[in-house]
């Protein structure tokens, strides 16, 4: 029986209070209005931008459904939309890509002025949800909400990737791998033969990992306190690992010995902890030195950066989804990736149904997983 313009009952794992699991209900989730398409999720990964929403340091309105990186098949689509059809195979974009507006339009730019973000209404564009729970409104989270089996996102939001590609591995080219390996790339346009610090061995950090050797890098040093991570930093690409805690003296201090006194070309900071950023910043070259923030900071959070560390030439720039514009990069990333231009295994090291969904954001918390894809 035909869904198309009916709403749909599924299963979607809501967050109702703060620091609270997961609980998963029976939502209605209604037809897609003009310009909006739905889809149905295949598979989702677990990011730590997730997690900070449950945790309460990323403010937004709850109730809420979360996910972020995802991939599915398009089940029904609005009036008016014309870049993907019913049957299609996309990935949904929490970066949106409008193509009109003035950063869409602009070569430099990436950040669509219809992004979500800084907009915590949790709300489509006609200031409604599609989600429901018991006649009342369940809210949306960055244009994606992806842990549910049925979700509706913006047109601007959805690309079409290859039929063909496997949806529990290019999910990740939804948020984690297309954000740190774009950070390497883009933002940063690491050199051959420079050396690079990265701040975080999560799955981000390690895809930062991959930029920066695909982008040549001839030092790649990977900084975290837990040192479990160091084995697949170095399968990566890392030339050294090094963990904080083993030193007496600042991490930046260390850096600057381990580049006989230079600091790096490159450095990322890929955890969202402002004092993480200061130390990223500090042990970049003090003349050409380049620090990208790649990770999402606690709302509201406040950065304190000695004005002497950006006198001498130092440079300090945020990167969000790696510089890429987001409906026309995605399937050509999906495309390199069935193409063996590089590989996602290495970031997937947990595979679970959706229903498990609380056990995978325990294994975020222990630090045992890089990337826990759910399973629709």
């Amino acid at each position: 029986m035909s869904t198309v313009g009916k709403v749909i009952k599924c299963k979607a794992a809501v967050i109702w209070e703060h620091k609270k699991p997961f609980r998963i209900v029976e939502v209605e989730v209604a037809p897609p209005k003009a310009n909006e398409v739905r889809i149905k999720i295949l598979a989702s990964g677990i990011c730590r931008s997730d997690d900070h929403v449950l945790s309460g340091a990323l403010q937004k309105t709850l109730p809420v459904i979360l996910g972020h990186e995802a991939a599915g098949v398009v089940e029904s689509i609005g009036e008016g939309v014309t870049s993907v059809k019913p049957g299609d195979k996309v990935i949904p974009l929490f970066l949106a890509q409008c193509g009109v507006c003035s950063c869409c339009l602009h070569p430099k730019g990436n950040m669509c002025k219809n992004n979500s973000f800084d907009k915590a209404t949790g709300l489509m564009a006609d200031g409604t949800s599609r989600f429901s729970y018991q006649g009342k409104p369940i809210y949306h989270f960055v244009n994606t909400s992806t842990f549910t089996e049925y979700t509706v996102v913006p047109e601007y939001s959805v690309a079409k990737i290859d039929p063909a590609a496997p949806p529990e591995k290019v999910c990740l080219i939804g948020c984690g791998f297309s954000t740190g390996y774009g950070a390497a790339i883009n933002s940063a346009k690491v050199e051959p033969g420079s050396s690079c610090a990265i701040f975080g061995l999560g799955g981000v950090g390690l895809s930062v990992i991959m930029g920066c050797k695909a982008a040549g890098a001839s030092r790649i040093i990977g900084v975290d306190i837990n040192k479990d991570k160091f084995p697949k930093a170095r399968e990566l690409g890392a030339t050294d690992c090094i963990n904080p805690l083993d030193f007496k003296k600042p991490i930046n201090e260390v850096l600057f010995d381990m580049t006989d006194g230079e600091g790096v070309d490159y450095s990322f900071e890929v955890i969202g902890r402002t004092d993480t950023m200061a130390a990223a910043l500090a042990s970049c070259q003090m003349n050409f030195g380049t620090s990208v923030f790649v990770g999402v900071p606690p709302t509201a959070s406040q950065l304190t950066i000695s004005s002497d560390l950006f006198f001498s030439g130092r440079t300090c720039k945020g990167s969000v989804f790696g510089g890429w514009k987001s409906k026309e990069s995605v399937p050509r990333l999906v495309s390199d990736f069935m193409a063996g231009k590089f590989n996602l295994d290495p970031l997937i090291t947990h595979t679970l149904p959706f229903d498990k969904i609380n056990e995978g954001f325990e294994l975020l918390h222990s630090g045992k997983s890089i990337r826990t894809v759910l399973i629709f």
